[in-house]
């Protein structure tokens, strides 16, 4: 007699949407709730998870903020849940997707320009 088992880290989204204004690039996007734990697996199947973490990460430029364990569990089970900017805990700011710059002079700006004001190349 064989046992299959295993222990591996985890990523779950969970179903949860916000819509709000971003802390970190004031647009208009929505909160994504994510929780990683770490599983133990018998025959590919998860028996025990520990070490639940819950994330927080916004639709618009990709920050990605910690939650306390209370609120994610509520996530988790489904409950009515308002997040509010002192519940979240930063822990990476996200790229903010406004900025173009210029691959041939290095010029940035925010503005919806197609071409470089300096140079003239084709923005990225």
């Amino acid at each position: 007699m064989f046992f299959i088992m295993g222990i591996a880290s985890k990523t779950d989204k969970l179903d949860f949407n916000q819509n709000v204004i971003c802390p970190n690039c004031g647009r208009y996007g929505r909160y994504e709730a994510f929780m990683e734990y770490t599983s133990l697996s018998l025959f590919f199947i998860p028996v025990f998870k520990w070490g639940k973490k819950y994330y927080v990460k916004t639709s618009c430029c990709g920050s990605t903020y910690s939650i306390n364990r209370e609120l994610g569990r509520k996530i988790e089970r489904n409950e009515d849940v308002t997040l509010e900017e002192q519940d979240l805990h930063i822990i990476r700011p996200g790229y903010d997707h406004r900025i173009k710059r210029c691959l041939n002079c290095g010029f940035e700006t925010i503005e919806d320009y197609r071409y470089c004001p300096k140079c003239s190349t084709i923005l990225e």
